[in-house]
């Protein structure tokens, strides 16, 4: 038997959808990629500008010290003292051997000889006090000579650099995440289309259809295919039905001139061996029928063709009746019969003959199934949304990897071969309970089954056919 698909109205998160994920993983990639090259572009202008004030250094102190010739510091004073006067965007500094200043517009330097960058601490004399890049270089009388060159450039671009990279990086998954949202909605949506479809059509609206944009792009190729394949299907299903109600016609007829044949032997005098074999043939044809019916009925609900003169019925009320036409079978049987229903009216919107069928096959399947002696308690609550019916047993029960497989058509336990039936008590029972959106689930009882069942109330309408 189809495992029935209950009808829902469930939204597609779009966070949890394959499309978000696709375009997270590419926005991912997109960012990044964009943060390699800013990082790239970046590192290579700081390394230019950084390479051309070295330079710059470079040039201005091998002036200084091939215009004093000697490098020590009697020989760089006077060079030193005019480069000071007259060498503008420049901060110089020579010391003597015991780290005296003897000219420059410098503060005072550790002699540390190569590259440096030197801080605010460091930067020069009032008022200026800038950041400086420089070479140090250690004379040959001991001293000290220092030039270097305004940094607050290098400063300034690697402030720049970082603010771009960051607000870059902000922009970059601010359109990424906002065209995998607009991306994700629009698939979201076509599939929203294709799931409502669907639900439609399990609802029992064979009719319906995809629409389609006219945009002729990959949803529209899908939705041709599926309309192509549902239009199929709706023949197959109409067929089908055609050839349902011809077999309901034609060999009821037969079968029922077979049973009154039957019966008109069993009226005519014949011996003990004849009458035996009469009967037998009699109650197999009846058994016959009553799977023909059964698999007829079946077919009929699984063909999803909606619930029939559908109306609102009061569950407490058929319970009742039904009950009070097991007492006296179950008292004969020896069995007890409890009744402990819920005081709520509950109604359901639903077929009340197939709702008295499906209550009676399981009333009959407890009875069928225990023992004398025991005891089979019928028992419901009430929620805002759904009546759960209870009918509960104390019998021998079903082991719990068999409680799945005893819903399949003609399907009998070994321990119940012996007890008349025809395996699609639980089949149609199962079936009725889907027509009308419920849910029937069997547990153990310990000892024994207990059968529950979950209509939905008659406030929750269901659609009319």
């Amino acid at each position: 038997m189809r495992e029935h698909v209950k009808p829902s109205t469930y939204q597609f998160s779009i966070f949890k959808s394959s499309s978000f994920r696709i375009m997270a993983i590419f926005t991912g990639c997109f960012v990044i990629s964009g943060l390699c090259v800013m990082a790239i572009s970046g590192y290579h202008s700081l390394s230019l500008l950084t390479r051309q004030i070295q330079k710059s250094v470079s040039d201005e102190r091998e002036e200084a010290l091939s215009q004093a010739g000697i490098h020590d510091v009697a020989h760089l004073r006077p060079v030193m003292a005019e480069l000071v006067r007259n060498g503008p965007g420049f901060y110089y500094l020579l010391q003597d051997a015991q780290e005296r200043i003897v000219t420059g517009n410098m503060l005072h330097l550790k002699p540390d000889q190569g590259w440096r960058n030197l801080t605010w601490t460091h930067r020069s004399l009032l008022p200026e006090r800038r950041p400086v890049i420089g070479y140090g270089l250690i004379l040959q009388d001991g001293g000290y000579l220092f030039v270097g060159i305004d940094a607050e450039p290098i400063q300034t671009l690697r402030h720049d650099l970082w603010f771009t990279f960051i607000w870059g990086m902000a922009v970059f998954m601010i359109i990424g995440a906002g065209g995998g949202l607009l991306v994700s909605r629009f698939v979201l949506g076509k599939i929203e289309a294709i799931s409502q479809t669907a639900r439609d059509i399990m609802r029992g609206d064979m009719s319906r259809r995809l629409e389609l944009n006219a945009s002729n792009d990959e949803f529209d190729h899908l939705a041709t295919s599926l309309n192509a394949m549902l239009e199929r299907n709706e023949r197959l299903i109409a067929s089908l039905h055609r050839v349902t109600d011809d077999i309901a016609h034609d060999m009821r007829r037969p079968l029922a001139h077979l049973g009154q044949h039957l019966d008109d032997a069993m009226q005519q005098e014949c011996s003990p061996a004849q009458s035996n074999a009469l009967t037998c043939a009699k109650a197999n044809l009846d058994e016959a029928l009553e799977i023909f019916s059964s698999l007829l009925k079946l077919a009929q609900m699984e063909a999803g063709s909606g619930i029939p003169d559908i109306q609102d019925v009061s569950v407490r009320e058929i319970l009742l009746s039904i009950t009070d036409i097991y007492h006296p079978i179950m008292e004969e049987r020896k069995q007890t019969l409890l009744v402990a229903l819920a005081q709520d009216d509950m109604t359901c919107s639903g077929n009340k003959v197939l709702l008295v069928q499906m209550f009676a096959n399981l009333l009959e399947n407890a009875a069928n199934h225990c023992p004398a002696g025991s005891t089979i308690t019928v028992s419901s609550f009430t929620t805002d949304t759904t009546d759960t019916l209870i009918i509960a047993d104390n019998g021998p029960g079903i082991p719990e990897h068999e409680r799945e497989r005893v819903f399949e058509k003609m399907v009998r336990l070994d321990h119940s071969r012996s007890i008349p039936g025809t395996g699609l008590g639980l089949s149609l029972v199962r079936a009725i309970i889907q027509l009308h959106h419920g849910h029937i689930t069997l547990r153990d009882n310990a000892p024994g089954l207990r059968c529950e069942i979950q209509l939905p109330r008659s406030k929750d309408r269901l659609p009319r056919h």
